[in-house]
């Protein structure tokens, strides 16, 4: 991308589409490695590795909707994955130890997945909600627009005791 290396938090905030204090309170709570760099000024800087880190923890938070707590289990379990497909990408890694590795981390990906599938359980059932208060809405302005054009079905002249009109 060509972004600079050793950014400022204010400039970190502006690419990213946030604000220097959730990136410090992110920081704190563990959601992102607090930055260890600080040039001459005192300043926290930070590399482009950890402004993309930042960037997926937004798109995760945004695209899931989770807490910060189950998106510290996302991330963790995410990290976990990335140190396993790094060894796994070793030559000399034996099998009985392969098999070891992708045991963890298919751990890992069931603690992602359920939080995945909690989610979206719950958009599935607002999902229904609003399609159900949808077509309410719909069939009350149906009843609206008919009994406003004088073809809701009125009660029957037979029924309130009357003749049939010839």
């Amino acid at each position: 991308e060509g972004a600079p290396e050793n950014l400022r938090i204010g400039d970190v905030a502006r690419l990213v589409g946030t604000t220097p204090r959730t990136i410090r309170y992110y920081e704190e709570i563990g959601l992102i490695p607090e930055s260890l760099q600080r040039p001459s000024g005192g300043h926290r800087a930070y590399t482009q590795a950890e402004v993309e880190r930042l960037r997926e923890v937004m798109r995760l938070k945004d695209l899931l909707g989770v807490s910060l707590d189950e998106l510290k289990t996302l991330l963790t379990a995410e990290e976990a994955r990335a140190e396993v497909r790094a060894q796994l990408r070793r030559d000399d890694v034996q099998d009985a130890r392969r098999r070891e590795l992708l045991s963890e981390a298919l751990g890992h990906i069931d603690r992602q997945l359920e939080l995945v599938r909690h989610r979206a359980a719950e958009l599935a059932r607002l999902e229904a909600e609003l399609a159900e208060t949808r077509k309410r809405a719909k069939r009350k302005i149906r009843e609206i627009d008919t009994r406003t054009a004088g073809t809701f079905p009125a009660p029957s002249p037979l029924a309130a005791g009357g003749t049939p009109e010839r």
